[in-house]
């Protein structure tokens, strides 16, 4: 039976990279993403090409009746759920004196409540299968560096990397996998709302590695944790940043 995985914010940057990534590995895929498109057509294609089947729906991860039925309709068209990819996130940034709640409130939403949401209709359908499965939430160095001006998006990232621990220890007798990556500073669309072309070009320059992370560098580190590879893996956050954490 070919294997499903559940890959959300898959419309582009690392959420793309990651569902075609898995589609080359074999998987049927199932993306979502809040992009008011009828598809993402470069994912969708790119799945294709690579022999796999994939559906998309548009779909607001802190919504949880409309993940509901993301999950509901994913196993009715592809039979099961094997695994799921936290990927989507929203970050808000301004200094805490000029945040208004519904910003914090809004990016928790997405970015720690979508995760749970998401993980939770997961874990239990996995158990329901009965096979195991591979639970993995895309966080971030912000779990670890307080950057200004991203309050709730840091907390937001230190909240999913302990909630991923606690689920690597609950769903253990389960064979459900549970892990993290923290990606660093890394090369998509989303960055362009921050940062002109210059700027990211520029800055990246000054990165331990000389350059941001490709989209597709997270996506491989993905297929490591869900792969047979990393069956000993669990409760594990694997930082792939090119050192932009270390001392410099």
């Amino acid at each position: 039976m070919t294997p499903v995985a559940m890959v959300t914010g898959a419309a582009r940057g690392i959420g793309q990279a990651t569902a075609v990534a898995l589609a080359r590995q074999g998987f049927d895929v199932a993306i979502c993403d809040l992009q008011p498109t009828a598809e993402p057509p470069d994912t969708i294609r790119s799945i294709g090409e690579a022999g796999r089947q994939a559906w998309y729906r548009q779909c607001d991860v802190a919504d949880r009746a409309q993940v509901e039925a993301f999950f509901t309709e994913t196993i009715a068209r592809l039979g099961r759920l094997d695994v799921l990819v936290n990927n989507a996130a929203l970050n808000i940034r301004k200094p805490l004196v000029e945040l208004e709640v519904e910003d914090v409130a809004r990016v928790w939403a997405v970015s720690q409540w979508g995760v749970f949401h998401c993980s939770q209709l997961a874990a239990r359908q996995m158990i329901r299968q009965g096979e195991g499965g591979s639970i993995v939430v895309i966080s971030s160095v912000h779990a670890e560096q307080p950057y200004a001006r991203s309050t709730s998006y840091n907390g937001a990232k230190a909240a999913v990397n302990q909630m991923a621990r606690t689920w690597a220890v609950e769903l253990a007798p389960h064979r459900i996998r549970v892990n993290a990556i923290e990606p660093g500073w890394t090369d998509t669309p989303g960055e362009r709302t921050f940062y002109s072309e210059d700027q990211i070009r520029e800055e990246g320059k000054k990165l331990p590695l000389g350059r941001l992370a490709r989209p597709d560098e997270i996506a491989a580190a993905v297929c490591f944790l869900v792969s047979e590879q990393a069956a000993y893996i669990t409760g594990s956050i694997l930082r792939v940043d090119g050192g932009i954490v270390l001392p410099r």
